[in-house]
């Protein structure tokens, strides 16, 4: 059985108010995204590794993987307009005859545990699709239309992380559809085909960088 890894990294770095995309920042002295590959790389040793970066992002991208003698294998994918576009141009590197699991992960949650990663593709093999989540630990209040909020249950709720795997024929299929605004992640372009998703837990430390404060707690995690 084939394993690939779709690793979307379109980060422009606003949000970090800087001019290095946030994929691309380090923490504990090597760049995000690279911190990322690796844990995928320990989970599967023969995993397929597909970046998904900007045209633009590229060359830098090698730049780094040179500075930092990186020599793990990837092959890399242009980014789109939206997340579903990105993804979309990262399965066209995947053989359509193939059979196996193909996993959708952020390049920047660096954090993901090995042990969810292959939980993720484990239970893909069985179910088809599965996504890791997260308990919600705090209050979750409503916003209502009138403006108003109120309080829900959160245990009927869950934080969705990655990486979100697919059987390969599944997502093919599911990215044959149109582009709407609801595509949200992986998830939801499957459910569209009407195919049920499975949840397994995922693993706290598994946060989005996405802040300059992300960056320093991240640090703290390693």
């Amino acid at each position: 059985m084939e394993r690939y890894a779709i690793l979307v990294a379109g980060g422009k770095g606003l949000r970090m108010g800087g001019d290095i995309p946030k994929q691309f920042l380090p923490i504990g002295g090597k760049p995000v995204l690279m911190r990322t590959i690796e844990v995928f790389r320990q989970a599967y040793p023969d995993i397929h590794i597909i970046l998904v970066l900007p045209a633009s992002q590229q060359e830098y991208w090698q730049q780094l993987c040179r500075e930092y003698a990186f020599s793990v294998p990837f092959r890399i994918a242009d980014g789109g307009e939206t997340r579903f576009h990105s993804v979309s141009n990262g399965l066209k590197l995947v053989p359509d005859d193939a059979e196996g699991i193909v996993g959708v992960h952020d390049g920047v949650r660096p954090f993901v545990s090995v042990e969810t990663v292959r939980r993720c593709y484990d239970e893909a093999v069985e179910r088809g699709a599965v996504v890791p989540v997260v308990s919600v630990v705090e209050t979750v209040r409503q916003i209502c239309e009138d403006g108003t909020s109120v309080t829900v249950p959160r245990d009927a709720y869950k934080l969705v992380q990655t990486p979100q795997a697919f059987r390969v024929s599944l997502l093919k299929e599911a990215y044959r559809q149109p582009y709407i605004p609801a595509f949200t992640d992986d998830a939801s372009v499957v459910e569209a085909l009407g195919k049920p998703v499975h949840l397994v837990e995922g693993n706290r430390e598994n946060i989005k960088i996405t802040t300059p404060a992300d960056i320093r707690f991240a640090d703290g995690l390693l």
